[in-house]
């Protein structure tokens, strides 16, 4: 190696180590950033963002996470690549997103672009995509799949998951497309469809994409999100991002259904009111503290802020130019979920398989921080409702990600409820999907 090249190599790799080592810490508790009213202290933007992320290194033999009292946590499926994104078909089949990050050449240019990949590495959030979908398979019922089967292949960052009638949605990276899908069947060999495209490109920022069908199944609704942090590479980038888009797959014509949602991942029909619901995974480097991720009912028409002001009107002075007519719109989220947290995951819980409080709520899959000292989410939370609202405190339903040296053992993302009402929960460090039910 070439002496110059090797002397810069070096002081990149000085420089990321003084960076993961630097940044300011927390000056409050998770649980003060958790509820309908979350404190917000004033924001800290420091020259050095902190930069703190758990090492990932895989669950030792035998070892899984801890499971919260009256319930029991076990491997549905295990050898996983990178498992992302869940979802059940009618029959009880379970579908797995084996995704990650398709390329993003103008996401990663810079010394901060160097340093953010790094840093990705550590986290395990740089493997190659499978760019697949996996059919899991329970034949006995006794909450272990037997049986797994390539369901779809060749796609494109593959992530959310919706069917309608026996028309199969995936939401790629870059569009929305539509197979044709037999009752039973462990694969699908027909071709795709595009109905739309969706933002993608050279950037990519936040690639995945969610997608959910109406009750009538007239409509699907995809979460797209942001470009940036916040609009650090122009709000130009910005178009149609950061959103929730309403399409109509019969013409592939679609609107913005709501906006200023900085990364949308979850979304889910709570079960009582009807209404759509998302989680958010909100904004950094303004401080340890700030911004509490959250999840929140989504209005039709309405605007939740990013990137112009965060939880209503507290206006994030980075972004230019200002927009003080979009923040006087900004709608004030239901429920904060603590900073930093990489709130990804939302689903609610159907039936009674899961003891109470856990049998009417939502549960949250939180894939961890990176912007916050000390750590944050790396757990899966469970917010109790009543009445179709969030109702009283939060409970960690799934914890023990994090071993005694702060290293990941896995890290959750995608959750959902399975038809005999357990909680499925994709890993995609540990890759691994556990299974959650009663303890017996």
């Amino acid at each position: 190696m070439h002496k110059t090249r090797l002397a810069l190599l070096i002081t990149l790799a000085t420089a990321l180590t003084a960076l993961t080592a630097c940044g300011e810490s927390s000056t409050l508790q998770v649980s003060d950033g958790t509820g309908p009213s979350p404190k917000l202290p004033e924001p800290n933007k420091t020259l050095v963002p902190t930069v703190n992320i758990a090492k990932a290194v895989g669950w030792p033999a035998g070892a899984k996470p801890v499971a919260a009292p009256g319930t029991q946590v076990a491997a549905f499926a295990e050898n996983l690549d990178h498992p992302r994104w869940l979802y059940v078909l009618p029959n009880g089949d379970v579908l797995v997103a084996e995704t990650n990050a398709p390329p993003k050449p103008d996401d990663s240019k810079g010394l901060k672009g160097w340093v953010s990949e790094k840093v990705m590495s550590r986290a395990g959030a740089t493997v190659p995509s499978a760019n697949r979908i996996t059919l899991l398979r329970d034949m006995d019922h006794d909450g272990i799949a037997e049986t797994r089967t390539v369901f779809l292949d060749k796609l494109n960052s593959p992530f959310g998951m919706a069917l309608v009638g026996n028309d199969f949605y995936v939401a790629d990276s870059d569009a929305l497309l539509r197979f044709s899908y037999k009752p039973g069947e462990t694969s699908i060999t027909g071709p795709g469809v595009k109905v739309t495209d969706l933002p993608g490109g050279p950037i990519n920022h936040h690639w995945t994409k969610n997608v959910v069908a109406s009750a009538d199944g007239k409509l699907l609704y995809v979460s797209v999100g942001s470009n940036s942090n916040v609009g650090d590479n122009g709000l130009e980038a910005e178009k149609e991002r950061a959103a929730i888009w309403e399409v109509d797959p019969a013409t592939g014509k679609h609107r913005i259904f709501a906006s200023g949602l900085r990364n949308p991942n979850g979304m889910a029909w709570e079960p009582t009111s009807g209404k759509l619901w998302t989680s958010v995974n909100e904004r950094d480097e303004i401080g340890s503290d700030l911004v509490p991720d959250y999840i929140t009912s989504v209005k039709d028409g309405g605007f939740y802020g990013w990137p112009f002001s965060y939880y209503g009107q507290h206006v994030d002075a980075r972004v230019s130019p200002q927009n003080p007519d979009l923040v006087a719109k900004a709608i004030v989220p239901d429920y904060a979920v603590g900073p930093h947290t990489a709130s990804l995951g939302l689903t609610f819980a159907t039936g009674a398989a899961l003891p109470a409080p856990f049998n009417s709520g939502a549960f949250i899959g939180q894939h961890g921080s990176w912007n916050r000292k000390p750590l944050s989410g790396y757990k899966v939370l469970f917010v109790p409702f009543a009445n179709g609202v969030p109702n009283g405190q939060p409970t960690d339903l799934l914890t023990g990600f994090l071993d005694n040296d702060q290293h990941a053992q896995g890290r959750p993302v995608g959750v959902i409820v399975d038809k005999r009402g357990g909680l499925l929960v994709a890993d995609d460090v540990g890759n691994k999907i556990w299974r959650v039910t009663a303890a017996k």
